[in-house]
């Protein structure tokens, strides 16, 4: 899609990523009239439809360095305690959308539209990071078509998932969560909620 194609053509460009990357990213979409326009609108409302990213990069020793617009922010469950883990949301750095919060120290600021400003552009005190303790451990990205983050309930059901899966590989975890929300989906339809489908990714990072 769009987005993705911006990204590689960055990638491709730039060769690594960085701070100043995303912010790059995220003033392209803000600019563009066509990428913009290619995300699409809702049906009630007139509302447009949002870009969210997060990007990350896993080090061996368990530590998970990201960058986050706008996306679920991830999970991360213990083997030891069999749960997910409560993680200081304080700490962790997020950003909206892509494209609609671009920084005032920007020099060309005035060519940009924004929601919302913020006060400086995206360094590397921005990343934030988490870490898998122990061996077990398993950090769970995913999108809001599995879970948006918020709801506990899905959470709680999620939890489950995991606890009866956290033993296999990571493919097969990924599997069982992939079931588990297609399954959900069938529920929506059944209760009349088919908008709260959504597409879905799950990412599965186990610390072996």
């Amino acid at each position: 899609d769009t987005f993705h194609a911006l990204m590689l053509a960055e990638l491709d460009q730039r060769g690594k990523t960085t701070p100043e990357f995303f912010e790059r990213l995220n003033l392209r979409l803000a600019q563009s009239v066509t990428a913009r326009n290619a995300l699409g609108c809702l049906d009630k409302e007139g509302a447009q439809e949002i870009a969210t990213m997060l990007y990350g990069e896993v080090r061996p020793y368990g530590n998970f360095r990201f960058v986050n617009f706008g996306h679920p922010a991830p999970l991360v469950f213990s083997a030891e305690f069999r749960k997910f883990m409560d993680i200081d949301r304080e700490r962790m750095v997020q950003f909206l959308p892509l494209g609609v919060q671009i920084p005032e120290d920007h020099p060309d600021r005035n060519r940009y539209l924004s929601l919302e400003s913020r006060a400086r552009r995206v360094t590397s005190s921005d990343l934030s990071e988490i870490t898998l303790m122990s061996s077990g451990d398993i950090l769970f990205l995913y999108t809001d078509g599995v879970y948006d983050g918020t709801d506990k309930d899905d959470r709680a059901k999620l939890e489950d998932v995991m606890r009866s899966s956290y033993r296999g590989s990571a493919k097969d975890i990924c599997s069982a969560l992939m079931d588990f929300a297609l399954k959900q989906d069938e529920v929506h339809r059944q209760s009349g909620e088919a908008d709260r489908i959504d597409d879905k990714t799950v990412f599965i990072i186990k610390r072996n």
